[in-house]
């Protein structure tokens, strides 16, 4: 993973440790598997599931 994003990519190193292992691999041009997606419906669930917090402006 560090020889991908810091020599192929070129990433600094302080942006291949904030990278997500989705966000490193698209990078690379790598492909999700068939399903990887959530549908609308299921990311509706999630939202229900685990809302944001509410922030006190």
């Amino acid at each position: 993973m560090l020889a991908l994003g810091l020599s192929t990519l070129r990433w600094r190193p302080r942006d291949l440790w904030a990278a997500t292992p989705r966000e490193i691999a698209a990078a690379a041009g790598l492909r999700a598997g068939p399903g990887a997606a959530l549908d609308r419906a299921a990311f509706d669930q999630l939202l229900l599931a685990y809302p944001d917090p509410e922030i006190p402006r």
